[in-house]
C-alpha cells in the first residue's frame, strides 16, 4: 500500500510540475514598443461608376385605334319626318307604303346629318407629337482610395515591416511573445 501511495505522489507532482512549466512560457509574453521608421500609403484605383443622364424629345406617330361616337337622335328624328312626309304620298296600301318608305329614308338622312355634322367626325389621319424620353448611360469614374499602410519599424535594431489598416505614427505598440528552441 505504501508503494501504491509513493508512485500516485509522484505521479501527481510531475504533472504539477509540468502545469508549472507551461505557466512560465505564457508569462515570457509582454507589450513592448517600436520605433517607427516608415509609413507608405497602399492605394487602388477603383471604378465607382455613375450616371449622365439628359432628356431628349422624339417624335411619334399615333394612329386612330377607336371607333367614332354615333348619336341615334338623327336617325330617330329623320324616320318620324320621313314617315309623315311619306304619309300624305297615295293612298290606301300605297299609303302605308309611302310611309314605310320615307320613314327609312328620313332615318338614313337624319343619321348622316346627325354624325358628320355635329363635330363628332371620326379623324382616321395619323398624328404626330412629341415627347421627352430620358436616356442615362454609365460612365468611369475611376477614384483613389486608401487600402493600408506599409508599415516599417526598428526593435531592437532589427528593421520589419507590416501592413496595417491605420498610420501608427510615431511609435508601434508591440506584442511579444517569446518561446523557447528546443
Amino acid at each position: 500500500m505504501i508503494k501504491k501511495t509513493a508512485l500516485t505522489v509522484a505521479v501527481l507532482a510531475s504533472v504539477f510540475s509540468l502545469n508549472g512549466l507551461t505557466q512560465q512560457a505564457y508569462a515570457a509574453d509582454f507589450e513592448d514598443y517600436a520605433r517607427v521608421t516608415n509609413v507608405s500609403p497602399q492605394v487602388e484605383q477603383i471604378n465607382v461608376p455613375r450616371q449622365d443622364c439628359r432628356t431628349e424629345y422624339e417624335n411619334t406617330t399615333r394612329y386612330p385605334t377607336r371607333e367614332p361616337e354615333r348619336s341615334a337622335g338623327g336617325a330617330i328624328i329623320g324616320g318620324i319626318a320621313g314617315g309623315l312626309l311619306g304619309s300624305q304620298v297615295g293612298g290606301g296600301n300605297g299609303k302605308i307604303a309611302a310611309a314605310a318608305v320615307g320613314a327609312l329614308t328620313g332615318a338614313i338622312v337624319g343619321d348622316r346629318v346627325d354624325n358628320n355634322n355635329n363635330g363628332n367626325n371620326y379623324n382616321n389621319q395619323a398624328t404626330t407629337e412629341s415627347r421627352p424620353v430620358r436616356i442615362c448611360r454609365n460612365i468611369d469614374n475611376w477614384e483613389t482610395r486608401t487600402t493600408g499602410y506599409a508599415v516599417t519599424y526598428e526593435y531592437h535594431n532589427r528593421s520589419y515591416t507590416s501592413i496595417m489598416p491605420y498610420d501608427p505614427g510615431s511609435r508601434l505598440k508591440l506584442h511579444v511573445s517569446l518561446t523557447p528552441r528546443p
